[in-house]
């Protein structure tokens, strides 16, 4: 873990895999879009995308039709939308990020979703309070460009070796090891752990309960010092 003469003041999650339980639901949507605009797309290539902006998800799987991309993912949005209105956190999310707010640490997001598609889901879980500050990739860079993470710093005003990115993707792990940004990769979302693993996380967790008592055994330590 960190040195102990750093402290934990910002931890920023990603959505989608970190702490919505929304995979099956954007790899259903997916493919839904593609067979409508008949393109071949595997559930496990859908599946890792996820975490990209939306205009890099349709030129990784859809190469060879540019032209359909708007097409593609005004169908893939309307699908997910009708039919994600029952997707919820991970068990353990809300006593998570309480318990992080409580111990006075600030809380962002960044994520690959549109701004409109993650104000949708804030609504949705009634979280918008929790965070500080959220970043979309469609108002900066997708994933794993870091200017999400730069952005976030710059707002809350928090030195970059006291924060911790937390992402269930490669992408959220290399967008913080591109700035030297602590990270913790969860592997109950969409890359194994063996991937996340190539960017040198702090440590990987497999369940919400786990990154809980690891996040909060980090806090004591710093505070112990």
């Amino acid at each position: 873990m960190q040195s102990r003469s750093q402290t934990i003041e910002l931890v920023v999650f990603d959505w989608d895999g970190t702490l919505f339980d929304s995979v099956g639901q954007i790899v259903a949507s997916l493919q839904f879009a593609a067979e409508t605009y008949q393109q071949p797309l595997t559930a496990d290539a859908a599946k890792s995308i996820i975490g990209l902006g939306l205009p890099e998800v349709a030129q990784v799987l859809f190469p060879q039709v540019p032209e359909l991309h708007q097409d593609i993912l005004q169908c893939y949005a309307a699908h997910y939308v009708a039919h994600s209105q029952d997707d919820v956190w991970f068990e353990g999310v809300a006593a998570l990020l309480h318990d992080l707010k409580q111990q006075g640490v600030q809380l962002a997001v960044a994520t690959g979703k549109s701004r409109q598609g993650l104000d949708r889901v804030l609504s949705q879980t009634q979280s918008h309070d929790f965070f500080v500050v959220t970043r979309a990739a469609s108002e900066s860079k997708s994933k794993p460009d870091p200017l999400m993470l730069l952005e976030i710093l710059a707002i809350t005003g928090i030195d970059v070796k006291n924060a911790i990115m937390v992402g269930d993707s490669s992408y959220d792990l290399e967008m913080a090891q591109n700035i030297h940004m602590p990270a913790i990769g969860v592997s109950y979302g969409v890359h194994r752990a063996e991937q996340l693993s190539a960017f040198n996380p702090l440590a990987i967790v497999d369940d919400v309960a786990s990154l809980h008592q690891l996040l909060l055994r980090q806090l004591k330590l710093k505070r112990a010092v």
